[in-house]
């Protein structure tokens, strides 16, 4: 894709990776609008971009046509979207509150399929355009201690990989990107911060040009950090090893809270 031009929509872009994304962006020559929940770190954001953006809450699937709708007015159409906003827990699932599982569901999984549905029929109007979803590792291997997360993000890939074969020859383009550990603040939103020793947090603005290379390259996936290609292979190929070893090595969160 070239970029030089285009408008793209980065959602979750008010802070962390998908600001780091919407300056990349910018810096190849495309009109962003920048996407946040709070007013004045999105404005802030798009104050030092120079772009427009739009507020709205991703967990409430009534704002999502509006998000479209506006983000859309901005420049009169939008070429690409980065469907990069997330939200964790870590913890075990009989200690997570109830009111989170929805929270989780709605801003992961629930609003990339429904902004792509509002924003579709543009993109095959004009027969061009990207969406790009960024996923987990966790959703490909799972993870203890974040089971709901894990879920909407092996949701989402499946979503993506099944979208991009219905785009074949449309002219609009999917892609998937994994990002593995990034140093932002995700983890201490979670709730709790990041403290394996492997893999180490991957430099944000080195994630963010990797992300934007995914995009203009038209290749199907990345991951951010290459070494992650082997766990799920392992999984895939040698399930009962995978496990021992995930069991080993992974997280030692635990149902009942033990350790």
């Amino acid at each position: 894709m070239r970029l030089h031009g285009t408008i793209a929509l980065v959602t979750g872009s008010s802070s962390g990776l998908g600001a780091a994304v919407a300056r990349e962006l910018t810096d190849h020559g495309v009109r962003v609008v920048v996407h946040g929940r709070d007013a004045e770190r999105t404005r802030a954001v798009a104050d030092d971009l120079g772009a427009a953006y739009v507020l709205g809450d991703l967990a409430d699937p009534e704002q999502h046509q509006g998000l479209v709708d506006e983000a859309t007015t901005a420049h009169g159409r939008l070429d690409l979207v980065v469907h990069n906003a997330g939200i964790g827990w870590q913890g075990g699932f009989d200690r997570m509150p109830p009111e989170r599982i929805p929270e989780l569901v709605a801003t992961n999984l629930t609003a990339p399929i429904s902004l792509s549905r509002a924003v579709l029929p543009q993109l095959l109007a004009r027969e061009r355009g990207h969406l790009c979803f960024v996923t987990s590792i966790a959703g490909r291997t799972g993870v203890a201690g974040e089971a709901v997360y894990a879920a909407t993000k092996a949701a989402l890939d499946a979503f993506a990989d099944s979208l991009r074969l219905e785009a074949a020859g449309t002219g609009v383009e999917v892609s998937t990107f994994i990002p593995g550990v990034v140093d932002t603040d995700f983890f201490l939103h979670r709730g709790t911060p990041y403290a394996r020793q492997r893999p180490r947090p991957r430099d944000v603005e080195t994630v963010a040009r990797q992300l934007v290379s995914l995009i203009a390259s038209g290749r199907p996936e990345r991951f951010a950090d290459p070494a992650l290609r082997v766990a799920p292979v392992v999984r895939s190929v040698w399930p009962a090893a995978y496990t021992r070893l995930a069991g080993r090595w992974g997280e030692k969160e635990r149902l009942g809270g033990g350790d």
